[in-house]
């Protein structure tokens, strides 16, 4: 299908054929008919990505923090590989579509094949023929309301919150600083509303097309007699409200805006300009009320409401970013809304890069709604493109899942044992064709599949969200691939016995991502400790900072929560130097009163080894990034050994001290060994048996929590 996409790194724009997106469950799949251009916020995008780094790291300084701290945690050249990959990516832009429902997997069951649908969302509603939408940021569209109009939506349902919070009663006088799309729909907005409207911009044909569309008066902001005419307007009272839906780095509106707004009036910022309110003389002395829009309105920035479907309760919460929609596109149904006269441009999208040289000002020509068609394409829903043709070798690698970590630590490390990249398969078209094109993939898919139904392809590798991990395995294990499957190897005990009932029965070449026990420091201490017989005393220290609760990692649905996809690590590092299959486990954490800390984050574990070995396990998510993140100690046979952080370790002895500079977690060793050992034709460098008893450990550790009782693992 057709995509309108960006390279960051280089700031080219172009439409391009990429793979359809996949359909998975909360999803609506929608064929568009047109997508808006929003100027004001695409023309911010695509101006980060046309500058030069330092251009990129003037305008996100957020970012640059996060490099330096990462700098700090994993070095200078990680940190440059990191960025690198980051930059090196292709960028889906638009988020305001409408088109006709293809497929729906919505949990409510509200949309079918054929409806006429808008959709939101950035990466979502993209400038592409085909789009996958969350449930939550779909709504019907109207009979009466044509495509056209309904792709001003998601625009719509921002001007809509603005509104929202500027709270118009009836009669009141409202100003508009901004006249341009937002502007404008934000003005007929307040016109329906009952309200008396004046508009204020420094562009001569938005000034008349807001007077045209029902404004009750429209301004130039550099005019001469501004406030005299601003008063008269208002019987010398002020504004009852001022909404600002220009976009500037100046401070200008906000100044503005308290100088005109009566007083114990409203200022609402809706568009993104500066806001460095000014104290003296009118925001105190008038005792202003200042308030944000956040876009679309409750829902907004929410990972529950916008990605995982959890809507809010109608009585409590009545407008919400889908309900906006909704009351926008009944606004264009009943004719209270001129969309069309907003509409001053239609490009095919196969002309988009046209447009978007008119919205970047390369191209002098008044505009103002910008939308982009789509004519019928018998090839848009092709869910894999072929890229190039790699020879076929020893090693036909397919991916599937292809995130940052993939892209840093697996994909590369493949690459350099001389495999043939066959296959990459992502959710998003556009991500599965930046991964393919940046790693000379042969081709690109957003389906699984293409990859296990594919008999060139003789091994996989699987780097998807937690929850689809066991799925894939046994389905690539059944395919009679070779599999490298990133932890954790399940995250439900059935699908761990499923595995487990396959694997005994049938067989096959399988190795989970466990890579400490490859790292250099690790394996030296492996051999330090292999002449010893006796029981060893482990102490796992893991300073593991900080993650919300509305990460993806945390929701025990995908992620499965830190125990499960993290913990896995520590539990497998200690089962090789133990030599020994875990036995009983005993967990307690702590119980906090915030509710922003997810209590078994912060956890203390003790795991007892068939062999008598002992293991503890300090897990905490409460302490300082200043600390570094890892630090094993292991006593035995009148030794110990340390890691620190796996980037240096120590060997005590005889009353001695040997340091170890070894760095490195053992990412690319434990590609290599997978390699070498099907190479050989040998046993896979870890045993299923402890890949299951990693696995299952985690589970007996929830259990204890959940019992307060030592769990016996057989």
């Amino acid at each position: 299908m057709k995509q309108v996409i960006q390279n960051f790194k280089t700031g080219k724009l172009s439409v391009e054929d990429v793979p359809l997106p996949s359909l998975s469950k909360g999803m609506v799949l929608v064929e568009n008919k047109f997508s808006l251009i929003s100027s004001g916020t695409e023309r911010g995008t695509v101006k980060v990505a046309k500058a030069s780094l330092i251009g990129k790291a003037k305008q996100r300084p957020d970012l640059v923090a996060q490099v330096m701290q990462n700098i700090k945690k994993e070095g200078l050249m990680a940190t440059i590989d990191k960025v690198r990959t980051k930059l090196d990516s292709l960028k889906a832009l638009g988020y305001s579509t409408a088109g006709i429902v293809v497929a729906s997997m919505d949990t409510n069951n509200c949309f079918m094949p054929g409806d006429r649908v808008a959709c939101a969302g950035q990466d979502h509603a993209s400038h592409a023929e085909v789009v996958s939408i969350p449930q939550n940021l779909v709504a019907k569209i109207p009979d009466n309301v044509s495509f056209e109009e309904a792709s001003f939506t998601t625009l719509g349902a921002i001007a809509m919150q603005g509104v929202r919070q500027a709270d118009p009663k009836l009669g009141e006088t409202i100003a508009v600083i901004g006249l341009g799309l937002l502007g404008q729909l934000t003005c007929q907005l307040l016109k329906a509303n009952g309200c008396k409207v004046l508009g204020i911009d420094i562009v001569d044909n938005l000034i008349r097309l807001a007077k045209d569309n029902g404004a009750d008066a429209s301004i130039d902001r550099n005019d001469p007699d501004l406030i005299n005419t601003l008063s008269n307007f208002t019987n010398g009272r002020g504004f009852d409200s001022v909404i600002i839906t220009a976009a500037t780095p100046s401070n200008d509106p906000i100044e503005l805006s308290a100088e005109i707004t009566r007083a114990k009036g409203k200022v609402v910022a809706v568009g993104a300009v500066k806001l460095d309110v000014p104290r003296d003389p009118h925001f105190y002395r008038k005792e202003l009320d200042l308030r944000l829009s956040c876009s679309y309105g409750p829902g907004r920035y929410d990972v529950n409401y916008e990605e995982n479907g959890q809507d809010y309760p109608y009585a409590y919460v009545r407008w919400t970013e889908q309900r906006n929609m909704e009351a926008f596109l009944q606004l264009v149904s009943q004719s209270k809304l001129n969309i069309k006269s907003l509409i001053s441009h239609n490009f095919d999208i196969s002309e988009a890069e046209k447009a978007y040289q008119m919205v970047m000002g390369e191209v002098e020509e008044p505009h103002i709604g910008i939308i982009l068609g789509y004519p019928e394409n018998k090839n848009k829903f092709t869910s894999k493109i072929i890229l190039r043709k790699n020879p076929v070798k020893q090693f036909n690698v397919g991916f599937i899942g292809a995130g940052s970590f993939a892209q840093s630590y697996l994909i590369p490390n493949v690459k350099n044992n001389g495999a043939s990249l066959q296959t990459v398969v992502t959710s998003k078209g556009i991500s599965a064709k930046n991964v393919a094109e940046k790693f000379s993939f042969s081709k690109a898919s957003s389906n699984a599949e293409d990859i296990l139904q594919d008999d060139s392809i003789n091994t996989i590798f699987i780097a998807t969200p937690h929850n689809s991990h066991a799925r894939f395995v046994l389905a690539a294990l059944k395919s009679g691939k070779n599999v490298f499957v990133e932890k954790p190897l399940a995250m439900r005990e059935a699908e761990l016995e499923e595995i487990k009932e396959y694997f005994e029965a049938e067989g096959g070449n399988l190795v989970t991502g466990f890579n400490r026990r490859f790292s250099p420091v690790a394996t030296e201490l492996k051999k330090y400790f292999s002449d010893d017989n006796e029981p060893l005393v482990m102490n796992y220290r893991i300073n593991a900072g900080f993650i919300p609760k509305e990460h993806w990692t945390q929701n025990e649905n995908i992620g499965g929560g830190r125990i499960i996809g993290e913990l896995c690590h520590f539990i497998d590092l200690m089962q090789f130097f133990s030599g020994s299959l875990p036995e009983t486990v005993f967990a307690q954490c702590i119980n906090s009163g915030n509710n922003k800390v997810k209590n078994d984050d912060n956890i203390s574990i003790l795991i007892k080894f068939r062999n008598s070995s002992i293991g503890t396990i300090i897990y905490a998510a409460n302490g300082d990034k200043a600390m570094p993140k890892e630090r094993l100690e292991i006593f035995g046979g009148n030794k110990i050994g340390v890691i620190n952080d796996f980037k240096n370790g120590e060997l005590y002895n005889g009353n001695k001290l040997k340091t170890l500079k070894e760095e490195g977690k053992g990412h690319k060793e434990e590609i290599n060994a997978f390699f070498a050992a099907l190479s050989k034709g040998v046993a896979m460098p870890i045993e299923f048996e402890s890949m299951y008893y990693t696995t299952k450990t985690t589970f007996k550790i929830l259990d204890s929590l959940s019992t307060g009782l030592s769990q016996t693992l057989q």
